[in-house]
């Protein structure tokens, strides 16, 4: 199952934030040598904000082993505030409909099995929590091959908002995933999913405006 925690309800869910900022922590920082804010083992960036939407797949002691942050695009964002120049054959959005994705990560220590069923429930949700609260499509910033391989594979709509660029020792690409019942419903049959993934512990995240 995924938990869908914001700040508001990070209560809800014991010391689920603070794992997964320590798994972002040993991923981006630790493994991928990311230069971003930490403390006392936990990444956190300025993004890390109450409009951040964070989706969480936890093992069986409840420690976080996959994570994904949602931002509306109506809140400053990454691709916006940072890159910018990744989009540089589109307009960035500012719309309640379209929302960002940043910080995917799963456990490099959790093994194969693991791992495919974490990255399938992630991507489940993300169609999930699009069905739920009105959204049309996610931005991304990843590998080319990712965008490619991974989630046009999993039957999502991608277009690319700018060439492939180089950022620090990473080459990525910006992207629009558009999200519909049908892509969701792929999703489901290429990851073995056959029912609902969300766990929420309070009302369905609103609509940001």
């Amino acid at each position: 199952m995924i938990d869908v925690v914001t700040f508001a309800t990070a209560h809800c869910f014991g010391d689920a934030l603070p794992s997964s900022l320590r798994l972002r922590h040993k991923i981006f920082v630790e493994r991928q040598q990311y230069d971003v804010p930490c403390f006392d083992g936990m990444e956190f960036d300025q993004f890390d904000t109450p409009a951040a939407v964070y989706l969480l797949w936890r093992d069986g002691d409840g420690k976080v082993r996959a994570v994904a942050r949602l931002i509306p695009t109506t809140f400053p964002y990454m691709i916006q505030q940072l890159w910018p120049h990744l989009a540089a054959d589109a307009t960035l959005p500012n719309r309640p409909d379209i929302w960002e994705v940043t910080r995917l990560g799963i456990d490099p220590d959790l093994d194969p099995a693991e791992r495919k069923r974490a990255f399938g429930e992630i991507v489940c949700a993300l169609g999930e929590f699009a069905m739920l609260n009105g959204v049309t499509s996610y931005l991304f910033v990843t590998h080319p091959r990712i965008m490619k391989n991974v989630l046009a594979g999993s039957g999502c709509e991608v277009e690319l908002l700018g060439p492939a660029q180089v950022l620090g020792t990473f080459t990525v690409v910006a992207g629009n995933v558009t999200i519909t019942a049908e892509a969701l419903e792929s999703a489901r049959t290429c990851h073995g999913i056959t029912s609902s993934v969300l766990r929420f512990q309070a009302e369905p995240v609103m609509n940001a405006a």
